[in-house]
């Protein structure tokens, strides 16, 4: 019934690897590329971990940059090492996709946080998780685009891209 997948933002994975509380679970992006199902996946907000208001953060994460959201969810950066990790997650996931899956990395940013003269802003850490996921995702092949992920050219060229591999797999 699902003819293809545009997975743009894959925050959980993030919160399942450093241990926030919205985690959808270790088998959060798998089920497309079992599947078969053409899929483009983009890391957006990864360059977060969701926990509940200031009061429930785990001390193990104090000294670390938050940003309050609203009274009920904290918004933690993740560090350039904890971007590794998630795109060493992601990319494994990704590695037996069909030859229907494409990876976006918006090089401008991952959130409305992650940009430029925004409180995420990390370059460093951007590149380690878009390095990290292109290394474990191979044969996958990840594209960068010179954009936000919230800029509206990113979507449109996501949506061209899963368009082409629905087409692509329709034919095949």
């Amino acid at each position: 019934l699902i003819a293809g997948v545009l997975d743009i933002t894959t925050t959980e994975i993030a919160d399942e690897c450093v241990g926030g509380v919205l985690s959808a679970g270790p088998t959060r992006l798998t089920a497309a590329a079992e599947l078969g199902v053409p899929q483009v996946v983009c890391p957006g907000a990864t360059d977060m971990v969701n926990f509940l208001a200031p009061e429930t953060i785990p001390r193990s994460f104090s000294g670390r940059q938050f940003h309050a959201h609203n009274a009920n969810v904290s918004l933690m950066r993740t560090s350039a090492q904890e971007c590794l990790k998630i795109g060493e997650d992601i990319g494994r996931k990704l590695r037996q996709a069909p030859a229907t899956t494409r990876c976006l990395f918006p090089t401008r940013g991952v959130s409305a946080l992650d940009a430029s003269g925004q409180p995420f802003e990390d370059k460093e850490a951007r590149r380690a998780l878009f390095s990290a996921w292109a290394a474990q995702a191979t044969p996958t092949p990840c594209l960068e685009l010179d954009m936000h992920l919230n800029d509206p050219p990113f979507a449109k060229e996501a949506v061209s891209l899963l368009d082409q591999l629905m087409n692509q797999n329709k034919h095949a």
